[in-house]
């Protein structure tokens, strides 16, 4: 023992066995994590270290018959001609495992066989998993404990290599399996490499013999690019976590809802408009009505929004003048479907408070005149960068009134209600004066209010794009100024997205209506 211990030759088999033997039992480490992701998760680490140690003293007993695996390349049996040692019968029945189990695990993975019944997870047995995990220990092994024949004459020095290698394995086992089981594209690599393997034992057992260079080549290129891979979607993943959660978390649902990607997954090329949603696994077109699609797209665009995107804008404002005649005042409140007004003294500028149709109504009929200390209330006012979602605390502390959006110099420049609220997640709820800002005018046809919301176009259309990306417009009229540089005429039009936008009239200095008209598909180039 002392001159073995002495020996450099010793130390230099003992490094190469235990080399040949990790490298060997990478695989078979590989494939362990596979089925151990059968077991339940409080027995996978017991059944990996189980069938290690199994797979170790199985290793010890084939190094103790030695000198029977050296007989094991003798002629056995001779069948069709040819003869077949004990040898090349397991590396067959192997092979032939290898294949069995590769495939029917690929199968599984890629046709997303389920692995749930009757709401409870199915687990394989605990004791088939062991045992299979000893088989294919015995199948990866043999082969190198034949070849550790040739390389090293003692058996202590085979023995020792072993059980270093196992041990190794065995600390590697539990990081490796939660890597494996973490990226599923390794798992189908891996798998595939076993139906390599399996395939050359089966032409090792008939003769043919494939060296190894060229396989291990094979495998070294496909895990490199299986690396680069990971990489890639490391970076990818890095990247995305950089946006906010809510953000990321809105995108994917408004995808799975409308089944059309999104802006940054095509590249900056949005898809065909009116495109079908993607159809679901059952054949249908979508489990979402467009309705519902278009509400949830509202909530969730909602946080995004700020006031100023929902406001009725200063022009469109229906306001009560307290200086005005009694007759005058009671006849627009008569007309005018609201239920609350702003109560102003000559103009919007000086806006005294706000009061509620009724009162103002009883005021003029009981005083002939409106009472500025009983009817009114104080007004409400917020900036218009506020966002849509602080908004909806506002209001719901105002108990029923408006508030008024003024700007950083304190000028009004519109009033919201919990009515703009509603109608950014559902859509227009127009009043009797009303007419709907978006209006179908034939197939692939619509007439647009010049002061439609974006947003809402985009969903009638299943668009992108119309939505400014830093809040510098909020109306169509916007988006068209913004394109044209200057106020267009009549006529002028420009092409987004497979969309036609026209101007078709103009009020004063104002885009007052818009022409849209869905564009065939390019013709292709001669």
């Amino acid at each position: 023992m002392l001159e073995l211990l002495t020996d450099p030759t010793t130390w230099i088999g003992l490094a190469t066995l235990v080399v040949l033997e990790i490298v060997l039992g990478i695989d078979n480490l590989i494939f362990i994590a596979i089925l151990t992701d059968k077991l339940p998760p409080h027995r996978r680490d017991k059944a990996r270290v189980l069938g290690l140690c199994l797979a170790l003293l199985m290793r010890l007993a084939l190094l103790t018959a030695i000198s029977w695996l050296v007989t094991l390349t003798e002629p056995l049996v001779t069948l069709f001609g040819g003869s077949f040692s004990g040898r090349d019968v397991i590396l067959l029945l192997g092979g032939l495992f290898l294949l069995f189990k590769a495939t029917t695990e690929l199968h599984e993975r890629l046709e997303g066989v389920p692995h749930k019944e009757s709401g409870s997870m199915v687990y394989a047995s605990f004791a088939v998993v062991v045992a299979q995990i000893v088989i294919l220990d015995a199948v990866f092994s043999l082969d190198a404990i034949i070849t550790a024949v040739g390389i090293v004459k003692q058996l202590p020095v085979m023995m020792a290599a072993v059980v270093i290698s196992i041990g190794v394995m065995l600390m590697a086992s539990r990081p490796l399996t939660r890597f494996v089981n973490a990226h599923p594209t390794v798992v189908v690599l891996c798998l595939s490499f076993l139906l390599m393997i399996g395939l050359s034992l089966v032409a090792e057992s008939f003769g043919f013999h494939l060296p190894k260079g060229y396989l291990y080549a094979a495998i070294g290129f496909s895990i490199m690019i299986e690396a680069l891979n990971q990489l890639a979607r490391r970076n990818f993943l890095r990247q995305q976590a950089i946006r906010p959660l809510r953000e990321r978390t809105a995108e994917a649902v408004l995808r799975l809802l409308s089944g059309r990607q999104t802006r940054q997954e095509e590249g900056g090329s949005g898809a065909a408009p009116g495109d079908a949603p993607a159809a679901s696994g059952d054949g249908h077109s979508g489990a979402f009505a467009p309705e519902e699609r278009n509400m949830v797209s509202g909530v969730l665009t909602l946080a995004e929004r700020n006031v100023r995107s929902i406001m009725t804008p200063r022009s469109d404002i229906s306001w009560v003048d307290i200086d005005e005649a009694p007759d005058v005042t009671r006849e627009k409140l008569l007309e005018v479907p609201h239920g609350i007004f702003p109560v102003c003294r000559g103009s919007l500028d000086e806006v005294l408070g706000v009061a509620r149709a009724k009162d103002l109504l009883g005021d003029l009929i009981r005083h002939g005149r409106i009472d500025q200390g009983s009817s009114l209330r104080t007004p409400i006012y917020v900036p218009e960068s506020t966002t849509a979602i602080k908004l909806i605390e506002t209001l719901r502390h105002a108990s029923g009134q408006i508030a008024l959006v003024s700007d950083e110099f304190g000028t009004l420049k519109g009033i919201v209600s919990p009515i703009d609220i509603l109608e950014a997640i559902a859509g227009e709820f127009p009043d009797e004066d009303e007419t709907l800002e978006i209006q179908p005018a034939g197939a692939g046809l619509w007439t647009v209010d010049g002061g439609a919301d974006p947003h809402q176009l985009e969903l009638a259309l299943q668009t992108e794009g119309l939505v400014s990306d830093d809040g510098s417009y909020t109306s169509m009229a916007g988006f068209l100024l913004e394109r044209f540089g200057h106020l267009p005429q009549v006529g002028e039009s420009l092409v987004h997205d497979h969309y036609e936008f026209r101007v078709a009239s103009i009020d004063e200095q104002r885009i007052a209506s818009i022409a849209v008209r869905k564009l065939g598909p390019a013709a292709p180039k001669p």
